[in-house]
């Protein structure tokens, strides 16, 4: 893998502007807080030549006593070239406050070169060759479904439901996407990816810490060189980025919870959709809703619109039990609220264009060799998993945030799988909320 810090440099219309560094901005606008003297006196304190004298100066703040103050830093960016889809999945699981992308499925290289080595995922010397073994023929199988698929979407063009008066490039894009999107559930987890987060140092800290407290070595190696790349910015905060017991506690128990439940469900056959949803309207009894559903709804002009109280103030937990991780991928990137996993393989979805016999040897020695991982309790065992692989799967938040989800995963250009688990969340919704219905955009995932 290689880090690389993004230094965000002032446009050419800001050169007028007080110029500060991160760590220099969180203690101006800390020491700010608690001081009448104004803006330009703590300014006439900072030389930029000499940084952290500046920040002595003006507030310790590492010692200030709030940790919000590490997140007035603002966002520092940082690129993660070449780690797995597993590693992008937990840096966005854990960084719920950062901004990010990761390079799609499209666009990255389906082969075994594009593996890191098994050493450096922690897989086991004498299960190494089966591992690499199961990998190149998990791609292979990815590329020989891309070819038949993209051919039967040229034989019958109606699959691909091509908007009309499509253009020629539209229609090929229109194709091609029919044809990866259906063929990526046999692509490795392990498969190297990039991934970009900009958040505040605070929260890097956090992350950090967080992924130095996991048991999986990628994890703690990404650690270590974020740590380095972001001291550059912001280095008082990076000392407080080492692993914690409470966090390797948590993980040894987050584990060993994951190990025993997915070899009591481990399977290779497609697992049945179940949908779960609770809506907890309560309130106190002090400061009762009065707003009807409609209202805070029927004023949006789209999603983005905002929401009223009547729905801001729903708690809603949704789940699925089957959730592959092609679609976990995406899922997991709804920042708000609380996302829960054990990460298993319950079952192996697959669409139904693709003949599951004609895989059932590679998904039995994928199995198999998850099951051998499990077994001996080991964190690896990750990098077996396919995107197929489906796994319980819940999220808890609130209703204005469901309300997007729901819209946004149905809607124009949303992934055909995810449109059929979120139609199923929101229908269960409506039983319980049916005066929303009327208001809320359920979509048909219509290509773009």
């Amino acid at each position: 893998m290689k880090i690389t810090g993004l230094a965000v440099v002032p446009p050419p219309t800001a050169a007028d502007l007080p110029k500060v560094t991160p760590e220099l901005l969180a203690s101006v606008l800390a020491r700010y807080s608690r001081s009448n003297d104004g803006l330009d006196f703590l300014l006439s304190k900072v030389d930029l030549a000499h940084p952290d004298e500046s920040i002595d100066r003006i507030l310790k703040f590492v010692d200030y006593g709030h940790a919000s103050i590490g997140g007035l830093t603002g966002g520092l960016a940082i690129a993660l070239d070449g780690v797995s889809m597993w590693l992008a999945y937990k840096l966005f699981d854990i960084s719920q406050m950062a901004d990010g992308q990761e390079s799609s499925t499209r666009y990255i290289g389906m082969d075994v070169a594009n593996l890191s080595t098994p050493a450096e995922l922690g897989i086991p010397e004498e299960l190494a060759p089966q591992w690499i073994d199961v990998m190149a023929r998990a791609f292979a199988a990815y590329h020989a479904e891309y070819a038949r698929l993209d051919a039967l979407a040229q034989a019958e063009p109606a699959r691909v439901r091509v908007p009309v008066d499509a253009k020629p490039a539209v229609v090929t894009r229109l194709r091609k996407n029919y044809a990866l999107d259906r063929a990526r559930y046999f692509v490795p987890f392990a498969t190297r990816t990039n991934v970009a987060l900009v958040q505040s140092a605070r929260m890097w800290a956090q992350t950090v810490k967080q992924l130095d407290s996991l048991p999986q070595h990628e994890a703690k190696e990404a650690a270590r060189q974020l740590r380095t790349e972001l001291a550059k910015m912001a280095p008082r905060l990076m000392r407080h980025s080492v692993a914690e017991p409470s966090c390797e506690v948590q993980a040894k128990q987050e584990l060993a919870t994951s190990v025993r439940l997915g070899l009591e469900r481990l399977s290779i056959n497609g697992l049945a959709d179940q949908v779960w949803v609770k809506v907890d309207r309560e309130t106190p009894p002090w400061l009762a809703e009065e707003q009807p559903v409609a209202e805070a709804l029927r004023h949006r002009a789209n999603r983005y619109g905002m929401c009223g109280t009547a729905i801001r103030r729903q708690r809603v937990t949704f789940a699925w039990n089957n959730v592959s991780i092609a679609e976990l991928r995406d899922l997991n990137r709804h920042r708000t609220g609380h996302r829960y996993t054990p990460l298993i393989q319950a079952g192996f979805y697959l669409p139904p264009e693709i003949d599951r016999a004609a895989h059932a040897q590679l998904l039995a020695d994928q199995a198999a060799l998850t099951r051998e991982l499990m077994r001996r309790e080991s964190p690896a065992y990750l990098y077996t998993l396919l995107l197929g692989a489906q796994t319980p799967f819940e999220h808890s938040t609130h209703g204005d945030k469901f309300v997007y989800e729901a819209e946004l995963r149905t809607g124009m250009g949303a992934h055909y799988r995810y449109a059929e688990h979120l139609s199923a969340a929101l229908r269960e919704y409506f039983k319980q909320v049916p005066e929303a219905k009327a208001w809320v955009v359920e979509g048909t995932a219509e290509p773009e």
